[in-house]
């Protein structure tokens, strides 16, 4: 719609001959310089040199779109967390209240639909006042606040603060300046999208600016529900948004709303019923605390801040990481994550079973995180801490979750990973089928001697490593974590049962080399570096002594789940702004890296610990599959498992420089002497997982072929009650 205009005056040639009559008049000449014209024009300035002046000045103003907030949202929709320099949410006129249209206009601008961007009565008026010595009185219209405003907040956004003038400080030039601007703003735009930019625009206090984040701010409403009061409360805000402040002083608001209302009965917007009804209204504020950055993220504060790292991070949302962060401050995104809020909250609650946040003297880490196998989405990425806890309360930085760094070196905000024990064991043994040996070939798990002379096989390069006794340089023999086992075994027997005496057997037959391709092909690398694939240099790394992170290691679990395809795990799924514009996210880059087969051998397996191995305690009520790991004095504990729709990686431990053993350390309400990775880590796995596991697939695994069995043949194993074993934990007790 065309602006409207006055029958009687059009602005830009009103104010030329207010100019030139002003320039002209010995009197009027002192108000020019006191209000219109700059200082330079005083000294024998004509009417001519004046108009000039006005002419010369730049009549175009980029108003481009404001500042707004970006918030980051669950795969539902529901928002975690939101971020802002200004907090502004923009709406269409239409989603405004009729009431809080016409407060606005009665209030700040009564003539708003007559004049071109200047109130000549208003400035007349002002003049009037200032030559009967009455000071300054205030002609803006609501086109010059909206001028004064974009220019303002635009130079706030952009970081430009010492260009800012306010009131007073403003120079006669400015003040012409922007008289010329809200012409031409005129000129260019209705009335309609004037008043709904301004509104979008202003400043309502406590860091509300636009009318949406107000009324959601004072009301807990959306501007296009405020209600008479509500509105004219808000319209009387901006006039001086500290004194009139309905938080900080709520008497000089009531006072200003009353005035509001009156004016608005005075010019026809409401009538007299009207105007007692909302008059006697309490001013009924329902405050709603603005929220901004992951530390008030409604949930997933350190999920929160590693997405907001991705996208810092990464150069598809801008050249540098200043111009990625002023994207997510004031680009108004919606950056919609693959986070499960079901997932999410199940999988924090169940902390308060073990580590809770409010009793957790030791400071003993926890997390669990849950990746859906052949997607790659992360559903859940849940810790034992918080950004901004209560005084008195573990406080950390670190994401337990994920790795130290990206790929091109920039932080993520993680602990970088921990040890992980046996549960690297699985990946020896997927080797182990992969170069085509049985699931129930024998090894000779007698074997603890491997004397500095040891043959391993690395076609990469050096693999070393002693466990002889014999050998001043090694402590003593290889160990497992329970005697009774050094004999003859299936590989099968001594995955479940986590023999490390039978991984070393198996690796003995195999190249180092391909062990480490393999782990490579899940995902697995380094939480410190993920440019360094899992290091198998040293034999000992093959019982877990590589610090992986939890996120990375249900990823590669999740490869086994899949059937042996991989995805890297993606937190994103897509990033939009208000104007309906995409941004790219990170592919999963789903592939098939492990054979079918091979997956599906490792998988049978891996149900068998949850039966009558080393996780015989956490059975869950689906067909599952699991590991658990434990490190030399228990210092990280953890269970990893799967079904066919989730894979977890449940990690109990310490993120100290200095390794503790969580032996003795205060976790579920009691200290035991020894804590394994079924312990702890375990039945949180267990808890958190025969909570949500129905929802996503359960059905049976995939039976490998017979061929790759040998007799006698593997029996799918059954969800049932398990048959109590002869050694309750056979995890690892590493000797590097």
């Amino acid at each position: 719609m065309a602006a409207k205009k006055h029958p009687i005056f059009d602005t830009a040639t009103t104010l030329g001959k207010l100019v030139l009559f002003l320039g002209v008049s010995t009197v009027c000449g002192v108000l020019v310089a006191g209000l219109m014209v700059p200082g330079a024009a005083l000294a024998g300035t004509t009417a001519t040199s004046s108009i000039s002046f006005f002419d010369d000045l730049p009549d175009e103003m980029n108003v481009g779109t404001p500042a707004l907030s970006s918030k980051i949202v669950a795969a539902d929709g529901s928002v975690l967390a939101t971020f802002y320099d200004q907090n502004r949410t923009e709406v269409p006129l239409k989603d405004i209240s009729e009431s809080m249209k016409n407060a606005i206009i009665a209030v700040e601008d009564s003539r708003y639909y007559e004049h071109g961007g200047i109130d000549t009565r208003g400035l007349m008026r002002a003049v009037g006042s200032m030559i009967q010595g009455g000071g300054r009185q205030g002609a803006s219209t609501i086109t010059q606040q909206y001028v004064n405003n974009v220019i303002i907040q635009t130079y706030a956004a952009n970081g430009e603060n010492d260009k800012i003038k306010l009131g007073d400080d403003k120079g006669i030039g400015e003040k012409v300046r922007e008289i010329k601007l809200a012409i031409a703003i005129e000129k260019k735009y209705s009335k309609e999208e004037i008043l709904q930019g301004y509104l979008n625009w202003v400043f309502f206090a406590n860091n509300n600016y636009g009318i949406e984040s107000a009324a959601s701010y004072y009301f807990s409403t959306h501007a296009k529900d405020l209600t008479l009061p509500e509105a004219a409360l808000l319209a009387g805000v901006v006039n001086r948004p500290t004194y009139y402040d309905p938080v900080a002083n709520p008497e000089n608001a009531l006072s200003r709303r009353n005035m509001v209302l009156d004016r608005m009965l005075e010019q026809g917007m409401i009538d007299k019923a009207q105007h007692a009804e909302a008059v006697k209204a309490e001013i009924g504020l329902k405050i709603q605390q603005n929220r901004n950055g992951c530390t008030t993220a409604v949930r997933a504060e350190y999920f929160c801040e590693y997405v907001t790292n991705l996208i810092v991070n990464d150069p598809a949302y801008g050249k540098t990481p200043e111009d990625r962060q002023k994207l997510l401050l004031q680009g108004g995104l919606t950056v919609t994550t693959t986070l499960d809020p079901g997932l999410q909250d199940a999988a924090q609650a169940q902390f308060e079973n073990f580590t809770p946040a409010a009793d957790n003297p030791d400071n003993v880490g926890q997390s669990l995180v849950t990746v859906q196998p052949g997607s790659g989405n992360i559903l859940a990425m849940a810790q034992n801490t918080k950004l901004a806890p209560p005084e008195g309360q573990w406080k950390t930085d670190y994401n337990f979750n994920v790795d130290r760094l990206d790929v091109n070196g920039n932080s993520l905000g993680g602990a970088g990973g921990f040890d992980v024990g046996s549960t690297i064991k699985p990946f020896t043994f997927a080797e182990w089928l992969n170069s085509g040996h049985k699931i129930n070939e024998v090894v000779n798990a007698g074997v603890r001697r491997y004397p500095a002379g040891f043959q391993w096989t690395n076609s990469c390069g050096f693999t070393g490593g002693i466990y002889d006794s014999s050998n001043p340089e090694a402590a003593d023999d290889l160990q497992n974590a329970e005697g009774g086992f050094y004999r003859s075994v299936t590989a099968r027997e001594g995955l479940y049962n986590s023999l490390n005496t039978a991984t070393f057997a198996t690796a003995a037959k195999l190249d180092m080399c391909n062990i480490q391709k393999m782990m490579t092909a899940t995902g697995l690398h380094l939480g410190g570096d993920p440019k360094q694939p899992y290091n198998v240099d040293y034999v000992s790394s093959l019982l877990g002594s590589g610090e992986v992170a939890p996120l990375i290691m249900a990823s590669a679990f999740a490869t086994f789940a899949a059937g042996g395809i991989h995805c890297d795990p993606i937190a994103l799924t897509s990033i939009t702004n208000v104007k309906g514009d995409k941004f790219p996210v990170p592919s999963a880059n789903c592939q098939q890296t492990v054979k079918p087969e091979v997956a599906a051998g490792v998988t049978s397996v891996l149900q068998e610990v949850l039966i009558r191995g080393s996780g015989w305690q956490i059975p869950l009520q689906y067909p599952a599959a699991a590991k658990t790991g434990t490190t030399n004095n228990s210092e990280q504990t953890w269970t990893i498992g799967f079904t066919r729709g989730l894979a977890t990686a449940s990690w109990v431990g310490n993120i100290l420089e200095k390794q503790e053993s969580n032996n003795g350390k205060l976790i579920a309400g009691q200290r035991l002497s020894y804590v394994d990775g079924a312990t702890y880590a375990g039945k949180a796995w267990q808890g958190y997982m025969n909570q949500v596991a129905g929802f996503f697939d359960v059905n049976g695994f995939d039976l490998p072929p017979e061929s790759m069995v040998s007799a006698p043949a593997i029996i799918q194993p059954k969800p049932a009650e398990p048959a109590k074993p002869n050694n309750k934990n056979n995890d690892d007790k590493k000797k590097d």
